[in-house]
């Protein structure tokens, strides 16, 4: 494993980043309009996955998905609803739109602290009850401790027992200490079959950040490039304001090109953001200041 990192060794400028990275947020400020926020909505992940989550819930959001198109005829739907893997099927019987996939997390979320048999059943279970996608995170404990192979052995193994659905690899950012780690690990996962890198579970602080971000885009660059695959990029975790949503995705444009912006390759992890880019738009469309709470 130690090979893939050499195969793509660069020294990360941290200094250089950062300037980069303020000059893409003043530049995103002419992205903030009606029609931008309308794509941002559409790369949604919209996410429940709350302790107190159940049956009830789930035909709920299913609902509010389902009849979106009566309350916002302009504005595209979510590109998936993410959920917990027991109320997968709750939501393959409900949701009828059949442009929104069914994300569940699994693989021992949040924590990745179980036997690898169950994190794989668990995977198989959650695709065969009805996901079309698997947000699993990677896991950091044996990262850190070095076991590369370890990690890259599990992703396979999960990747597999996930067939089909396309497999999102959290790495939880939040928890390294420099930008070379954050790196290697959006290498590592990769090439060990994610079809997407994720910056974080949202349970722990800090979760998603523009540098995160950047750092794990230029990776995404840079094995795209070896390899001819293209690998998607979700932040997720604390991303509440429309501001902010633009910023990353103007973040992932910047480094991999206009053609990562869409829901194949670019997705937002995403709960009050929702009805936040609602409100906006509400704002600009209507003048209407009143908060939306749509779901």
């Amino acid at each position: 494993m130690q090979n893939i990192f050499e195969q793509h060794l660069k020294e990360l400028d941290n200094e250089r980043i950062d300037r980069e990275i303020e000059s893409i947020e003043k530049a995103s400020d002419k992205h903030i309009t009606a029609d931008y926020l309308k794509i941002m909505f559409g790369l949604l992940d919209l996410t429940s996955l709350n302790t107190g989550d159940n049956e009830k819930g789930t035909i709920e959001i299913c609902r509010k998905v389902n009849e979106f198109s009566l309350h916002f005829s302009d504005v595209p739907p979510v590109a998936a609803i993410c959920i917990w893997p027991s109320l997968v099927q709750v939501a393959r019987k409900r949701l009828v739109s059949g442009d929104v996939s069914i994300a569940a997390v699994a693989g021992g979320f949040p924590s990745s602290q179980t036997f690898e048999q169950v994190k794989a059943m668990e995977v198989r279970l959650a695709v065969e009850a009805g996901a079309g996608e698997i947000d699993i995170v990677m896991p950091v404990g044996r990262f850190f401790a070095g076991d590369f192979a370890g990690v890259a052995g599990e992703i396979s193994e999960l990747k597999r027992a996930a067939g089909s659905a396309h497999l999102k690899v959290i790495l939880e950012t939040g928890l390294f200490e420099n930008m070379d780690d954050i790196r290697n690990a959006s290498l590592l996962a990769m090439y060990s079959g994610a079809d997407f890198i994720k910056t974080s579970t949202g349970k722990l602080s800090p979760a998603a950040t523009y540098k995160a971000v950047y750092v794990m885009a230029d990776a995404v660059r840079d094995y795209w490039r070896r390899t001819g695959r293209k690998v998607g990029i979700k932040p997720a975790g604390g991303i509440a304001e429309p501001r902010d949503a633009v910023v990353y995705s103007r973040v992932a444009a910047t480094i991999l090109g206009e053609e990562w912006v869409n829901r194949h390759l670019f997705r937002i992890g995403a709960s009050r953001l929702a009805n936040n880019i609602l409100h906006a738009l509400q704002l600009a469309g209507h003048g209407k200041t009143e908060d939306v709470n749509y779901f």
